[in-house]
């Protein structure tokens, strides 16, 4: 396998997302651009952007914090995770975002997340029946 060189001339927007192993796929990285949940320098951008060294990226992934990182360098080549990983520093701020929803995660569920939605089981579809059989009616 080719080692990726890293390179000091814009790379695509898209080529980098996964040359830096953030999609398995670039397809994926243009669908989730197209769906404004990728940011350069806090603008919405295009798949065809110019990414630079110094750029400051934002990814948003549903149900997870934004997360902010930094491009160190440029790559087209996706290569080993070691070598991805070196593309870009994740900021302090990200991290700790991170942390956060964990800790969060870990100390249980959402109560609202815990509530079964949809069609009745037999066992509520009895309770209901037991209910309406039990109750007053002001007709009779």
């Amino acid at each position: 396998m080719k080692e990726p060189k890293l390179s000091a001339e814009p790379v695509r927007l898209d080529k980098w997302l996964w040359a830096a192993r953030f999609f398995k796929t670039r397809a994926l990285a243009v669908e989730a651009i197209g769906k404004n949940r990728v940011e350069v320098n806090g603008q919405p951008v295009k798949p065809s952007r110019d990414l630079r060294v110094g750029d400051e990226l934002t990814l948003r992934e549903p149900g997870m914090p934004p997360r902010t990182v930094e491009v160190l360098g440029l790559s087209e080549i996706r290569g080993p995770a070691p070598v991805a990983q070196a593309l870009y520093a994740e900021t302090a701020a990200s991290l700790a975002a991170k942390e956060a929803a964990r800790e969060a995660r870990r100390q249980g569920t959402e109560p609202a997340q815990a509530i079964e939605h949809g069609r009745p089981t037999k066992r509520d579809r009895r309770q209901l029946a037991d209910w309406n059989r039990w109750s007053a009616s002001t007709d009779d």
